[in-house]
């Protein structure tokens, strides 16, 4: 086995949220010599010859420097945090790495309470899904103190406690704008009758190119698999905080307020696990609804 020490990482980290999202990331880190005490309502199957599980989310703190959240939002943070011990139970120096999608006041707020015990909050969101957690390729948006956030995770961005939640909020708010632009764009030119392939090879090498007319599109909507790793649902909860932030801020929000509205209506009318890519599909349905159309 790798020696963890050598690369600049803990022996040890302590990992609650072993799902699809965490239980790659554990098995990577537990593939560069890392020791990994996990704990996990209904963890990934698969684990067993890499994690040692714990029966209580508190004792993945025992005996380790760093405790890893890979959890679905700030319910569910605040819950495991205060609610099973897991606070009280940081030794003084531990670092504490919350890489799901919280909101970023309430993650200062948390960061207080755990800096009231001696350790340390760090938010560290990814972008890249399952599969980039599978090929440990995974964009990494870090806030926290520079000293805590280098001993424990790719320093990619650095901020005040909760830049990184803010930065993965704001980035799919980004995101869900380009992709419902784009594929309007794409669709309109469809029943002109362009080839879509065609126009993305046009518009990749022109101004209206993003992450949706370079990755989505050609990758999961062409080919119709629709299965980037990434739910819909998720994305909606992400952009829902993005907009509140905008709104906190006072930065006009009208067009963020838009996405956020479009995004809910394909939610409500596509399966609850739906791939965040089908709204393309929703797009185009809801354009032969129109008036005049088939």
């Amino acid at each position: 086995m790798p020696d963890a020490s050598s690369a600049g990482l803990p022996g040890a980290v302590g990992f609650i949220g072993l799902g699809r999202m965490g239980g790659p990331m554990a098995r990577r880190l537990a593939a560069a010599g890392v020791s990994v005490r996990g704990h996990d309502t209904a963890p990934r199957p698969g684990l067993a010859d890499v994690v040692t599980f714990v029966e209580k989310a508190a004792e993945v703190a025992d005996g380790v420097g760093a405790v890893i959240l890979m959890l679905p939002d700030s319910n569910v943070v605040d819950a495991v945090v205060r609610g099973t011990g897991l606070l009280d139970a940081l030794a003084p120096g531990t670092v504490l790495v919350d890489m799901g999608s919280s909101e970023p006041l309430r993650t200062r707020s948390l960061a207080d309470e755990v800096a009231a015990r001696g350790a340390t909050l760090v938010d560290a969101p990814v972008s890249g899904g399952v599969k980039g957690a599978e090929a440990g390729s995974l964009t990494i948006m870090v806030g926290g103190p520079d000293e805590q956030v280098a001993a424990v995770t790719p320093l990619l961005d650095v901020g005040p406690v909760g830049a990184g939640h803010a930065l993965k909020a704001l980035n799919n708010l980004m995101s869900a704008a380009h992709l419902v632009a784009s594929s309007e764009a794409l669709l309109a030119g469809q029943r002109f009758g362009i080839d879509p392939a065609v126009m993305l090879d046009a518009v990749n090498t022109s101004s209206g190119r993003s992450g949706s007319t370079e990755n989505k599109w050609p990758n999961y909507v062409l080919p119709g698999t629709y299965d980037s790793g990434f739910a819909l649902a998720l994305m909606l909860k992400d952009i829902r905080i993005a907009l509140g932030l905008v709104e906190a801020t006072g930065v006009p929000s009208a067009h963020a307020a838009r996405t956020v509205e479009l995004w809910a209506e394909a939610a409500a009318a596509l399966d609850p696990d739906a791939d965040h890519t089908e709204i393309v599909r929703w797009l185009e349905r809801k354009g032969c609804d129109l008036p005049g159309e088939g």
